[in-house]
Order: C-alpha cells, then structure tokens, then sequence
C-alpha cells in the first residue's frame, strides 16, 4: 500500500496505477485491507469461506486453456466449450416486461479459424505483391536515369561542338614549302628533258643510213 506524502512510488505518465508492497510480510493496525488465500484447509469450516461451494464464476478464455481444461483434440472446436452463465432479468410491472433468462460468454481468444489463415495468406502475398513492385519500379528508374544521362551527354558535345570553331591545320613551314614546290617543278621537267633528247639522237643516225645505202 502506498500512503500520501510517502515518496517510494514515482508514477511516470498520467494515470498509470502500480502495485506496491511497502511493508512487507508485517502486518499492523494502521493495515486498511488485507488480503490472503487459503493454502491449506484445517478440520473446521471458516464461516462464509469454506462452508459453502462456490463455483467457478468464469470459465477459460484462451482456446489454449480451453483445450486443456476440458481435454479437447486439436481437431476439436473451442468454441463449443465455452462456460456460460445464465442471468435472469426480473420482470418490471411498470415497464409491462416478463422475466427474461439470456446467456453470456466470452470470445474465445487466440483461435485460428480458415477465415484467419486466408487472412494471414493474402497478408503475405500482399507482402510479396509490395516488394515486386519496389523492385520492378527500380530498375524501370535506374533504365530511365541512364537513357536521361546518355541524352545529356549527347546534348553536350553537340552543344560543344557547335559553340568552338574548328581549329586551321598548321601551315607548313618555309624550308618544307619550298621541298614541296622543288618536287613538282623536277617532275615535269625530266620527263620533258627525255622526250625532246630521244628523237634528236635517233634522227641523225637514221639519216647517216639512208645516206650510205644512196651512195652505195
């Protein structure tokens, strides 16, 4: 128990309750409640405790539980075995209502029925549909990026191109102009040097003949 002013027990939110042993096993008269169980019963009865049966009031609610306390297979349905407990409404003149007797129980919890399993199924075939598509998207983004950077690049250099001006091929220097000049001017002048000399040695000596065969 916890006593005003007493400073053992800090709560941390708003609300939040804890229980706490502040003394111990010693018991007093400043004691507000107590409370025990019986763990062994004696050879008399404790009047309004153990002279009279009192059943269960609530019955197990985890199917679990359920199972092991009415010995059930696994193939078995919990939910059959649920306790319930009548409660009988009395009958009001006033309102002209009969007596009336309706039943409650409790859900069972942690039952796995077909419903729940075609739940958890498309649960992870929802799972597996999201990652395809993360990975599909993906790779349709890396094509996509790379078909835009390689048109960037494209656009570049035609841009570059167009904007510096092609760059003159170096004139030769003197000494290899002149080089070039003396080699087409020596060309044509031997061939014409051997085509004016070839006739002038041939003619005299075939002149020379015909003059000996005449005098002969």
């Amino acid at each position: 128990m916890c006593y005003i002013g007493v400073s053992l027990y800090r709560p941390r939110r708003t609300g939040e309750r804890k229980r706490k042993s502040v003394r111990g096993c010693i018991c007093g008269p400043d004691i507000a409640a107590l409370f025990l169980r019986v763990l062994e019963k004696g050879p008399g009865e404790v009047e309004g405790l153990t002279d009279a049966e009192r059943p269960r009031r609530l019955g197990p609610k985890r199917a679990n539980r359920i199972r092991t306390a009415f010995a059930l297979r696994k193939q078995d349905d919990p939910r059959k075995c649920v306790v319930r407990r009548a409660i009988t409404k009395a009958a009001d003149p006033e309102k002209k209502t009969e007596e009336k007797t309706f039943y409650k129980s409790p859900k069972v919890q942690r039952l796995i029925t077909d419903k729940r399993l075609r739940r958890k199924m498309l649960h992870k075939r929802s799972k597996k549909d999201g990652w395809k598509a993360t990975r599909d998207a993906h790779v349709a983004y890396e094509k996509l990026l790379s078909k835009f950077l390689k048109e960037k690049k494209a656009a570049y250099k035609a841009s570059t191109s167009k904007s510096v001006p092609e760059k003159a091929t170096p004139s030769p220097s003197a000494s290899q102009a002149k080089k070039v000049v003396d080699k087409k001017v020596a060309k044509p002048a031997a061939k014409a040097e051997v085509k004016k000399e070839a006739p002038k040695a041939v003619a005299p000596a075939a002149k020379a003949g015909k003059a000996g065969k005449g005098k002969k």
